[in-house]
């Protein structure tokens, strides 16, 4: 698709929006998140998987939910009402807050906004922000396949019956504004072609997938196995958009081996947890697509590494660089150019951005806010601080253009 064909498709101004001055252009935001209704993961769920399946309990008058027989324990309160302030932690998160308790940091919740659940008040609010558009990714759906595990064929129900919820709540593509994310699952090879088949079928631009080793009846394996050829396959031929979100990538079992005292959520304050865990799994998932050759086999692939940050990056370049150097002849081309061409990243805010162009090219790089979540922004628009570096028309490639282009060119 030509560059005035997707500007045509995503138009700069909107008349409901409030344009930033300064910028002169409605944003696109590769990174926003809703929060789920309680019936997210229920409600299209077959009476079939209620016992093995989520739902939800009364603990000591606290509503809780469950996975089959485990309370899930990953997000504090998955009802989301109250919750906390969007971008309460940007000082925690930035380490200006050295010493301060993670709840003291985080302050007061606050009942849900309307907005979080419905995806018309959400326009409203994205009219105010300059946010002409936006990928939309699950809060609590992206942490529940790790804890239902070793239970494959529940999780598959389950994410079946969340993206079932996501179409009728959300949406795809809904306006040609909130572009939704289905959450798909490779533990089962077959079953994820027919559901990324569906996906397609319904519009989607995007799905996402576990940062994270696939789970299999056996064991784990890479989401490059020859196995998986069928669903990249499919994915290149709908030129869908792979959008590997930060959530629960299973890695978390790394801090238990050095603390096997204590249990870590979704926010761990242990300092020991932290180095062990802190940003491993991510470079680990596409180094494994690009070591496992998944973009040799799949040439026009995209894939867009979304809320997982950038400075793992460098370090991964690195390593790809040097086992490419030492085994002649396993690459066809450098692996270093594979993930420069077929990788896109969304920054965190606090990221180098002045370092991280020396590395990825800038039409690699997406704006995404994590609005409205605690460890994002505090307003979407509140991140071109860290573009500082950044002349005018790279910032737009990074505010709108690139991932504009990405979504308009997605299961066109």
């Amino acid at each position: 698709m030509s560059e005035s064909a997707v500007l045509e498709k995503f138009p700069e101004k909107l008349d409901s929006v409030a344009v930033d001055p300064g910028l002169g252009y409605a944003v696109f935001d590769a990174d926003n998140h809703y929060y789920e209704a309680e019936d997210a993961l229920t409600r299209h769920l077959p009476k079939e998987w209620k016992r093995r399946g989520p739902k939800w309990i009364d603990m000591n008058g606290r509503k809780r939910l469950m996975l089959g027989d485990k309370l899930y324990q990953f997000i504090p309160n998955p009802t989301f009402d109250p919750v906390a302030k969007p971008g309460c932690l940007h000082d925690y998160f930035a380490a200006k807050t050295v010493g301060v308790e993670f709840s003291a940091a985080m302050g007061d919740l606050e009942p849900i906004r309307p907005a979080y659940r419905d995806r018309d008040q959400r326009l409203k609010v994205m009219d105010e922000q300059g946010v002409g558009a936006t990928w939309l990714f699950p809060t609590l759906a992206v942490t529940v396949e790790v804890p239902m595990q070793p239970d494959i064929p529940a999780a598959l129900a389950t994410m079946r019956a969340f993206n079932r919820w996501l179409l009728e709540d959300w949406g795809f593509a809904y306006k040609d504004r909130l572009f939704g994310a289905p959450i798909i699952s490779l533990s089962d090879p077959q079953w994820a072609v027919e559901e990324v088949e569906w996906c397609i079928a319904q519009g989607a631009k995007l799905i996402s997938i576990r940062n994270g080793p696939v789970y299999t009846e056996t064991g784990t394996t890479s989401p490059g196995a020859s196995e998986y050829d069928p669903f990249w396959a499919r994915c290149e031929e709908a030129n869908l958009i792979i959008a590997p979100h930060a959530g629960n990538d299973g890695y978390s079992f790394l801090g238990d081996m050095w603390e096997p005292w204590g249990y870590h959520g979704a926010f761990a304050n242990s300092p020991m947890h932290k180095v062990v865990t802190s940003q491993r799994s991510v470079p680990d998932f596409f180094g494994a697509l690009v070591c496992h050759k998944v973009f040799e086999r799949f040439p026009r692939l995209r894939v867009a590494s979304v809320e997982n940050g950038a400075s793992w990056i460098k370090p991964l370049l690195i390593r790809l660089w040097r086992g490419h150097a030492q085994t002649k002849g396993y690459y066809k081309t450098n692996p270093v150019d594979q993930f420069q061409e077929h990788i896109w990243v969304t920054p965190f805010w606090e990221d180098n951005v002045e370092d991280l162009v020396k590395d990825v090219p800038i039409e690699r790089i997406i704006f995404g806010s994590d609005w409205p979540h605690m460890e994002g922004v505090v307003k979407p628009l509140d991140f071109l601080a860290s573009l500082s570096s950044l002349n005018e028309a790279d910032t737009r490639k990074v505010m709108r253009d690139n991932v504009a282009e990405l979504t308009a060119t997605a299961n066109a």
